[in-house]
């Protein structure tokens, strides 16, 4: 849909008719990835032209989730369900062997490159809480960005590599859920740690900010807040 509103235009994708929120753009703007369950039952990653097309499928296993994509273009990286524990993974975008990137029990999730392709986000219970974290692109170097009351997903930074932009739910919420309808805020932090700050608070959560977000000039974000109505 046109960035300053309008009417939405389907982008045909073959056989993939269930598809997630966790899809996104090569940074070329010429290929699109989403996760989609259409074949299996659990989702599993799918390239295709942005204009549209028949899915190719990257992902070897199942479940996997999109969640970022190397400046280079060359290497996605996703959240994926292997042997019980849902740890962050990559792969080459023209499929091939999957790398695990993280180890620890418990969930880690939403990771996504730095604009420089050195390091990549990524939010993690291994603290007792959901963090917002930072590693190196080979998975080594684990550092914890975020400490306070609230639990925080999915962080993305700005093209201009300067911040983060997360949504976080209180703290009374499961450390390894993000539910929808609930009261939410986006914040924000420079790139390298600090006191985060209250962008929006919206009622929302689970869709309202899984994946790449930023305009390329790194001025705004997109994001989808709901309302709960009567059945006619």
């Amino acid at each position: 849909m046109p960035v300053a509103g309008g009417e939405p235009e389907l982008i045909p994708t073959g056989f993939a008719t269930r598809i997630n929120n966790d899809h996104g753009t090569s940074a070329d703007g010429s290929t699109l990835a989403i996760s989609d369950q259409t074949k299996t039952g659990k989702s599993m990653i799918y390239t295709l032209p942005i204009e549209g097309g028949e899915p190719v499928e990257i992902t070897p296993l199942a479940p996997s989730y999109w969640h970022g994509w190397s400046p280079d273009g060359k290497t996605l990286v996703y959240c994926a369900n292997r042997n019980q524990n849902y740890d962050i993974y990559s792969i080459p975008v023209e499929g091939g062997k999957e790398t695990r990137l993280t180890t620890t029990n418990g969930l880690d999730d939403g990771p996504e490159y730095s604009p420089d392709g050195k390091y990549i986000y990524f939010n993690s219970v291994r603290s007792g809480s959901m963090k917002i974290w930072r590693m190196t692109a080979d998975g080594s170097e684990p550092t914890q960005l975020t400490s306070d009351q609230y639990q925080d997903w999915f962080a993305h930074p700005s093209p201009d590599g300067r911040w983060l932009v997360f949504v976080s739910y209180e703290g009374s919420i499961a450390p390894d859920d993000h539910p929808s309808n609930k009261d939410v805020m986006i914040r924000i932090l420079p790139a390298n740690g600090g006191e985060p700050q209250i962008l929006a608070k919206l009622f929302g959560g689970q869709g309202t900010m899984n994946v790449p977000s930023w305009s390329p000039d790194s001025s705004e974000i997109a994001f989808v807040s709901y309302r709960l109505m009567k059945a006619p």
